[in-house]
């Protein structure tokens, strides 16, 4: 193991770790931030929110080559079983939104003959690691879920336990590049009609850079 990447939306969400790696701040977005972790060389990339912003800044990276590269951040959740402030590992993702409308159904992509939502990631890189965390099955969006009616037909239609906005595009972009991928996350909220105060971002966000550095310093 020689060369990192790690892919978030926010300086805010990865912060304990970037000061871990001594990151003068403000980071520059869409631009990779390069740091020395041990023997590790740990570029990091602040894509900004959402699919488009993190396949923008990923597409920059086409002609370099990684070890591994990680997408961390929060997520909501689904699954009841998980709780608030869990780390888990998003191996499948799903691009749920992209489809077609017929009346009251909807038509996924692969329902279509358009292509294929459900994103595998092929890798086990890690393995030792990843046994920390729960396995989990995600979904992409651009709007997260809020409403009573949308989060049951979401929760019918995919069998999902997290959502969040990078997911997929990231997990897409590495499968194409044949990277060695991991997509980390931790769960912030539950998903249902928008309650701030039920969140828990701070105990995320701690969790979730807490196995990140316990990655680096593991990696070989």
């Amino acid at each position: 193991m020689e060369k990192l990447l790690i892919v978030s939306a926010t300086q805010f969400e990865i912060e304990p770790l970037l000061k871990a790696l001594n990151a003068a701040f403000p980071l520059k977005q869409g631009v990779i931030n390069g740091f020395k972790h041990k023997k590790l060389q740990v570029d990091v990339l602040i894509t900004g929110v959402g699919m488009v912003n993190t396949a923008f800044a990923m597409g920059g990276l086409k002609d370099k080559t990684y070890d591994l590269a990680i997408n961390a951040g929060v997520c909501g959740v689904f699954n009841d079983d998980i709780k608030i402030g869990d780390v888990v590992h998003v191996a499948v993702d799903c691009f749920s939104e992209m489809g077609a409308e017929n009346g009251d159904e909807f038509l996924t992509l692969s329902q279509l003959n358009l292509g294929n939502e459900i994103i595998v990631n092929p890798s086990n890189f890690g393995g030792a690691m990843l046994s920390k965390v729960k396995k989990v099955t995600g979904i992409t969006v651009n709007t997260v879920h809020g409403n009573d009616k949308s989060i049951e037909q979401i929760k019918t239609r995919f069998n999902v336990d997290v959502e969040s906005m990078e997911g997929a595009a990231f997990l897409m972009i590495c499968n194409s590049l044949k990277w060695h991928a991991m997509q980390i996350r931790a769960v912030s909220n539950k998903v249902e009609r928008r309650n701030k105060e039920n969140w828990n971002m701070p105990l995320a966000i701690e969790n979730l850079n807490k196995i990140l550095l316990e990655l680096l310093d593991n990696l070989k």
